[in-house]
């Protein structure tokens, strides 16, 4: 009797874990169609796909052991109602060798952190910014996009539009920056290109929110065509210090961490919304473009969000069709996976799809070639 009890409760237990878990994974679904104000909390669950699909899956063989069928193909009904939502996040693609790329260009994007100038060791800060900049060099892209771009007016040290443009062979520039009276700072975004740059231009965010988070655009002539390529920084959470407590093992704050969690999710939570409606915006814009388009950039959001659907919705994802596995482009404490892409227009192709392996900003650099297809 007692053991009839025990398995009684286990499976009460699974019938309970299933319908949370099948409830979640609808609610992730749903937050890549519906805007972040119409229900505040909905992104969450999007920003947890990853681990809700785990658990379901985990569920799934669990289900497979009991073998009850019933489970089975409830388990399984709920994953195939995700569709090809699955493969914005888990990613089977791989290279189109087989079409003609005469036209090829090799994009980097990289949010290098204002080359981490504020490092309080000014030493290492000089070393960090030479390696980044070694890297760069190294990758030998046509075309590269900067997030929190560095510039400092009559620096030697970080006059960096000159020094970057003479040591990646780049002569044409175009960036957006918010200049501060201190020491002639500079910090926006920026676009470097080997190719002519013909004409060049901003979306601004300003009608959206009043924000130091910015988006470019630069139409750039090489060979026969004529590209445009936005460079993208939507909104950022503006984590502070004390924000990443809550990730330190060795947390001070620990008898406090509910409110400190709480605190973090309000930010989470309060930035969706702004980068919803500047992508809304900056997609209208896109849209209107008389050339073929390349979009980079940080959008401090995950596959499955609203933002991002935003440019799924007529855009290739490079790492989706070029690449293998789930990707991680951010390389801070918080477990943000992956929030920086480089989408391109439907008449190309990618391949090569490269994310940075030594971590030398809070992001790695993604790289891919584009080109039109024949």
């Amino acid at each position: 009797m007692e053991k009839l009890k025990r398995i009684f409760r286990l499976r009460n237990f699974l019938v309970i874990s299933s319908v949370l878990s099948i409830f979640t994974l609808l609610l992730s679904y749903l937050s890549v169609f519906v805007h972040p104000e119409t229900l505040r909390y909905l992104p969450v669950f999007g920003l947890g796909y990853l681990i809700i699909v785990g658990i379901h899956l985990v569920l799934f063989v669990v289900w497979m052991f009991i073998k009850s069928r019933v489970w089975l193909l409830i388990m399984f009904g709920a994953l195939l109602l995700g569709g090809n939502l699955h493969f914005r996040s888990i990613s089977i693609g791989w290279d189109d060798e087989n079409t003609l790329k005469s036209e090829e260009y090799k994009v980097l994007s990289y949010n290098v952190r204002l080359f981490d100038v504020y490092n309080q060791d000014p030493t290492l800060a000089k070393k960090n910014k030479e390696s980044i900049f070694n890297f760069l060099e190294s990758s030998k892209a046509d075309i590269y996009c900067f997030q929190e771009f560095y510039h400092q007016e009559g620096s030697e040290e970080y006059d960096t539009k000159e020094s970057l443009g003479k040591r990646l062979n780049t002569p044409y520039h175009h960036a957006r920056l918010s200049v501060s009276d201190y020491k002639k700072q500079s910090f926006g975004v920026a676009i470097f290109s080997k190719h002519e740059i013909v004409s060049q231009g901003e979306v601004s965010f300003d009608e959206v929110e009043k924000t130091f988070n910015y988006c470019i655009y630069v139409d750039i002539v090489a060979k026969k065509d004529t590209i445009r390529v936005y460079n993208v920084h939507l909104q950022s959470i503006h984590f502070q210090k004390d924000d990443y407590a809550l990730f330190n093992e060795d947390n001070p704050q620990a008898s406090n961490e509910n409110s400190q969690a709480f605190k973090l999710l309000s930010k989470v939570l309060d930035a969706y919304p702004i980068r919803a409606a500047q992508a809304v915006k900056l997609t209208e814009h896109m849209k209107l473009s008389p050339h073929p388009i390349i979009v980079c950039g940080d959008f401090n959001d995950a596959p499955m969000s609203y933002t991002y659907n935003q440019f799924h919705r007529f855009l290739e994802d490079a790492f989706v069709n070029t690449s293998f596995g789930i990707g991680r482009t951010y390389a801070g404490k918080v477990p943000a996976g992956r929030i920086d892409y480089i989408f391109y227009d439907q008449s190309m192709g990618s391949r090569n799809f490269v994310i940075q392996e030594e971590k030398l900003s809070d992001h790695y650099a993604i790289s891919c070639s584009v080109f039109k297809k024949e």
